[in-house]
């Protein structure tokens, strides 16, 4: 069977507030503020979204970062820490428990300090290409067959073929 979107589907309204300019998106998301506005807290905790904007109204708890931020923490902090660490290997060549007990801690502090300056950019990322939250909403539905209101399934098909539970 052929995938083919769901016309049928309602068009989520736009956003009730201007997305935020990519540099402006970026920076206030670091800084822990609201992208659109700039005035409102982003973060309801460590890591944690506000559910909303106090501020502009702007709906953050809707959005998903999943993977994004702590993919791109490690990526920042292998390519600030280890250089040092390949420095300090070939100019010293301390033994390994050296290494171990001066990098592991380093990596995981610098991990944990960029973890939400990098998770709030993601956001102002995903607020600046229009990313609100609702599109994952439908569930298995969104990609189940499109079918017309009210039109049957074709032959014997049973409830799970026309992507029913």
């Amino acid at each position: 069977m052929r995938w083919e979107p769901n016309r049928f589907a309602p068009v989520p309204p736009p956003p009730p507030h201007r997305p935020p300019s990519l540099w402006a998106g970026l920076t206030r998301g670091a800084a822990g503020r609201c992208p659109a506005c700039g005035g409102g807290r982003l973060f309801a905790g460590y890591l944690r979204l506000a559910p909303e904007c106090a501020v502009c109204g702007a709906s953050l708890g809707a959005l998903r970062a999943d993977d994004a931020p702590p993919y791109f923490t490690i990526f920042l902090a292998g390519h600030l820490l280890l250089p040092g660490a390949l420095w300090v290997e070939r100019a010293w060549q301390p033994p390994m428990w050296v290494h171990m007990a001066l990098w592991l801690p380093l990596f995981a502090a610098v991990c944990t300090l960029m973890l939400r300056p990098v998770k709030g950019a993601v956001v102002g990322w995903m607020m600046r290409l229009g990313i609100t939250g609702t599109e994952q909403q439908g569930g298995v539905a969104a990609v189940a067959p499109a079918r017309p209101p009210g039109a049957a399934g074709t032959g014997a098909a049973s409830g799970r073929d026309r992507g029913h539970a």
